[in-house]
C-alpha cells in the first residue's frame, strides 16, 4: 500500500482512510502494513483507530493479532473492549470472549449494553449456566435487561440451557421485540422444545413475518413429520425463496410423495444443485431408477455439474436395481471428471459393483483408492460375503486388521454373514465372541441374528435357540426368523412352533413366516395344521409378498411379476419359457412343487413355478442379450428351490452365466453349478 510520505497529518488521514476501507484490507500483510502506519502516526493509542483495526482483524479471522495490538494500549476504553470481545465471539472463541470480559471488569471498565449480548452468547456456546445467570443478574442491576439485544441474547441463552420457563419469562418481559427476538423465541419452540403447537400460536402473533420466520415454522413441521401443515404454510407464504422450496422438496422426498415432488420441482422459478439432488434422491428411494438417470442427463444438459451427493445417490440406485451397465457408465463419467477417487465415491462404486455381482470390478476400484476408511473395507467384506466368496471376505478382514484399520459393527456383520453363507461355524464363533474383547464392540441385534442363522443352518438348533434365550435384548424378527428358516431346513417342527409364536407377536403383517410354517407342516405331513395356518392368514388378510424380479438391458430396467403379460415382448418371453421348460424336461428336471402355496393339482403347481418372476426375467435376458452377456437379475424375495435348481440347468443348457441377487445373497450360476454350492 502506498500513501503520502510527507507530513504527519497527511499520514494520519491516509491511515484513517484505510481503516474506513474494508475492501483494501484483505490479507495479513495488508494488516501488518497498516499496523506500521498506526505506530508511525501514534494512532495505536487511539481508541477509534485500534477499535477499527480489531474489526478488520475479526473479519479476517486474525484475533490473535488483534489481541497483540490491544495489549499494547495503556487505557483502552469500553468501545475497544467491546470490539475485542465481539471479535472473539464472532470468531467462535467463547473462552477468550469471557476472559477479556473478566479482564474488562478487573480494569474497572464498566460493561454496557454493547458488551453483554456477546458475553451471554459465549455462555450459551460453552453451556456455562452459572456464569450466564450471573450475567443476567448484572444486566438487571445496571438496567439494560430490557434492551432488545441483551434480551434476545438471554432468550438464546436460556433456550440453550433447556430452561423453557426462563426463556418465556425473559421474552414476555421485553417491552420491545424486533424480528430477531421473535425469531429467537420461535426457534426455541421449534428446534429446542419441539412444541409446534405453541410455535404456531406464537407465529400468528408475530407482527412482521419475514422469510426467516416463515421458513423456521415450515422447517419445524418438516422435522416433526407433519407434511400437510408444512405444505399448508408453504402454500400461503407471501414470498418464497430457494431455501424454502428446497425444504419442502426434501420433505416430499422423505415422505415418498414423488409425484408432488416432481410437480413442485417443475414449478420452481429457479433451482440449484440441492434441488436436483433432492429430486434424484427421491426417485432413487422410490425405485424409479430410469427417471433418476433422466434427471441426471437433464442436469448435464443445463450445464449443472453433479457433486458427490448426486453421484453417490445414482450409484446407490444402480446398486439397488442391479443396473451394472448404468453403473459402469457412471464410473467412466467419474473417471473423466476426477483424477483421484475420494473415499465417498470410491466406496459407493465398490458397493455398486458388489451389489451388481461384479466382484472383480469392485476389487479394482478398492485397490485404486488412495484412502480406504472402515466404510470402504466393510463394503468390500460384505460384498464378497453376499457374492458367496466367504474366504475372500475373511481375507479382506485379516488384511484390514494388518493395516491397523479398526473394524466397526458393519464390518463384523459382514464377517458373520460370510461365515453364514459358507457354514464356517468356528470362524463365526471366534469373531462373534471376540467382538468385545478384541475390538471393544458390543454385539447388536443383527449380530445375534447372524449367529442364530449360522448355528441353525449348521444343524445346531438347540445351541441357536439357547443363544436367542441368552440375548441381552428382546429377540427381534431377524433372530426368530433365522431359527424358523433353520427348522425348515432340518425339519424340526417343535422348535419351529416356538419360533412362529414369537414371530406372530412381533410382526403379524408378514405372511412370509406363516408361509414357511405351512411348508414345514406340509413337509411333516401335518395337513390339518397346514389348513389352520392358511385359515389364519386368510382371516387376518395376510398374504405372501409379491415376487418381483428386474433385469437391466441396454441401460433400461425391466420388471417382471409372476405370470405377468404386461411387457411389450410378452409373447417372445412366454415362448422362451416354454423352450426352457422343454430343455429342462429333457435334462431330467422334476419341478419341486412342495412349496407352492396353492390348493391346486400338481400339474397346475408345476405350471405356476415356471412363470416365477426370476424365470420370466431370465427368459427376457436370453432373448434380449447376446450369448456373451452375463444375465443379471435382482429379486425382492428369496429364490425358491425349484428356480434355484432350474437356473443351474439353464446355465448349462443355454451356455449362459446367470447371476441372481435375492433378498439374502447372490447366486452365480455357470456350467450347471451355483456359487453357493447348494448351501443356502
Amino acid at each position: 500500500m502506498k500513501g503520502p510520505c510527507s507530513g504527519l497529518w497527511q499520514q494520519k488521514q491516509f491511515t484513517l482512510s484505510l481503516l474506513k476501507s474494508p475492501n483494501k484490507l484483505s490479507t495479513l500483510n495488508h494488516l501488518k502494513s497498516l499496523h506500521v502506519c498506526l505506530l508511525r502516526t501514534g494512532l495505536h493509542h487511539s481508541s477509534f483507530a485500534v477499535g477499527n483495526f480489531i474489526t478488520h482483524c475479526a473479519s479476517l479471522g486474525l484475533m490473535s493479532y488483534a489481541a497483540q495490538l490491544f495489549d499494547q494500549m495503556s487505557e483502552p476504553n469500553s468501545f475497544v473492549w467491546n470490539t475485542l470481545i465481539r471479535g472473539f465471539q464472532q470468531n467462535h472463541s467463547p473462552k477468550y470472549t469471557l476472559y477479556y470480559f473478566d479482564q474488562m471488569r478487573v480494569n474497572n471498565v464498566q460493561p454496557d449494553r454493547f458488551t453483554y449480548p456477546f458475553t451471554i452468547r459465549a455462555c450459551s456456546g460453552l453451556l456455562e449456566f452459572a456464569k450466564g445467570v450471573s450475567l443476567h443478574g448484572q444486566v438487571v442491576k445496571i438496567g439494560v435487561n430490557f434492551d432488545v439485544f441483551v434480551g434476545t441474547s438471554l432468550v438464546d441463552f436460556y433456550t440453550a440451557m433447556g430452561d423453557l420457563n426462563m426463556t418465556k419469562q425473559v421474552f414476555e418481559e421485553l417491552p420491545d421485540k424486533d424480528e430477531v427476538t421473535w425469531y429467537a423465541m420461535l426457534s426455541s419452540y421449534v428446534n429446542k422444545f419441539n412444541d409446534m403447537g405453541t410455535a404456531r400460536d406464537l407465529f400468528e402473533k408475530i407482527p412482521c413475518k419475514d422469510l426467516v420466520i416463515w421458513h423456521t415454522l415450515i422447517l419445524g413441521y418438516v422435522k416433526a413429520g407433519d407434511l400437510e401443515l408444512a405444505k399448508k404454510y408453504f402454500d400461503i407464504a407471501p414470498v418464497k425463496d430457494l431455501l424454502m422450496y428446497n425444504t419442502i422438496l426434501g420433505c416430499l422426498a422423505k415422505n415418498g410423495e414423488v409425484e408432488c415432488l416432481l410437480r413442485l420441482f417443475h414449478e420452481m422459478p429457479c433451482r440449484d444443485l440441492v434441488s436436483w439432488n433432492t429430486v434424484i434422491g427421491g426417485l432413487v428411494r422410490d425405485g424409479r431408477i430410469n427417471e433418476a438417470m433422466r434427471f441426471f442427463y437433464e442436469m448435464e444438459r443445463v450445464n449443472l455439474s453433479p457433486d458427490d451427493v448426486t453421484l453417490a445417490s445414482l450409484l446407490s440406485a444402480c446398486a439397488q436395481a442391479g443396473a451394472l451397465d448404468t453403473g459402469k457408465w457412471l464410473h467412466s463419467y467419474i473417471d473423466r471428471r476426477c483424477s483421484e477417487l475420494n473415499a465417498v465415491i470410491g466406496t459407493a462404486l465398490v458397493d455398486m459393483y458388489c451389489k451388481c455381482g461384479d466382484l472383480g470390478s469392485a476389487a479394482d476400484v478398492f485397490n485404486k483408492m488412495s484412502e480406504r476408511d472402515v466404510v470402504a473395507w466393510s463394503a468390500m467384506i460384505m460384498g464378497s460375503s453376499m457374492n458367496g466368496q466367504s474366504r475372500t471376505a475373511l481375507n479382506f478382514f485379516y488384511h484390514m486388521k494388518d493395516e491397523s484399520e479398526r473394524p466397526n459393527d458393519a464390518t463384523i456383520l459382514g464377517v458373520l454373514c460370510a461365515c453364514v453363507h459358507a457354514g464356517l461355524v468356528d470362524e463365526g464363533k471366534k469373531c462373534f465372541y471376540g467382538m468385545s474383547e478384541e475390538f471393544g464392540l458390543t454385539p447388536k441385534l443383527e449380530h445375534y441374528g447372524c449367529m442364530v442363522d449360522l448355528l441353525g443352518r449348521a444343524g445346531l438348533l438347540d445351541e441357536a435357540y439357547s443363544l436367542i434365550q441368552s440375548m441381552p435384548y428382546e429377540p427381534h424378527t431377524g433372530a426368530w426368523g433365522a431359527l424358523l428358516g433353520a427348522c425348515k431346513i432340518h425339519g424340526n417342527v417343535e422348535l419351529a412352533e416356538k419360533a412362529i409364536e414369537h414371530l406372530i407377536q412381533l410382526d403379524l403383517e408378514d405372511g412370509g413366516y406363516l408361509a414357511i410354517m405351512s411348508n414345514i407342516y406340509a413337509n411333516a405331513g401335518r395337513w390339518e395344521d397346514v389348513s389352520k395356518v392358511r385359515k389364519l392368514m386368510k382371516e387376518k388378510g395376510i398374504g405372501k409378498s409379491r415376487g418381483i424380479s428386474s433385469i437391466e438391458v441396454n441401460g433400461v430396467i425391466h420388471e417382471f411379476g409372476v405370470q405377468e403379460k404386461k411387457h411389450p415382448q410378452a409373447r417372445e418371453i412366454y415362448n422362451m419359457i416354454y423352450e426352457i421348460y422343454r430343455r429342462l424336461k429333457r435334462a431330467g428336471h422334476v419341478a419341486s412343487t412342495r412349496e407352492v402355496f396353492f390348493d391346486v393339482e400338481e400339474e397346475e403347481k408345476e405350471k405356476a413355478l415356471f412363470f416365477h418372476s426370476e424365470k420370466m426375467a431370465v427368459a427376457f435376458g436370453l432373448i434380449a442379450t447376446d450369448k456373451t452377456t452375463i444375465i443379471r437379475v435382482v429379486k425382492n424375495l428369496r429364490i425358491c428351490p425349484d428356480c434355484h435348481a432350474a437356473m443351474k440347468l439353464i446355465s448349462a443348457s443355454f451356455e449362459r452365466e446367470i447371476v441372481i441377487r435375492d433378498r439374502h445373497r447372490f447366486h452365480h450360476f455357470k456350467n450347471g453349478v451355483c456359487s453357493c454350492r447348494d448351501y443356502w
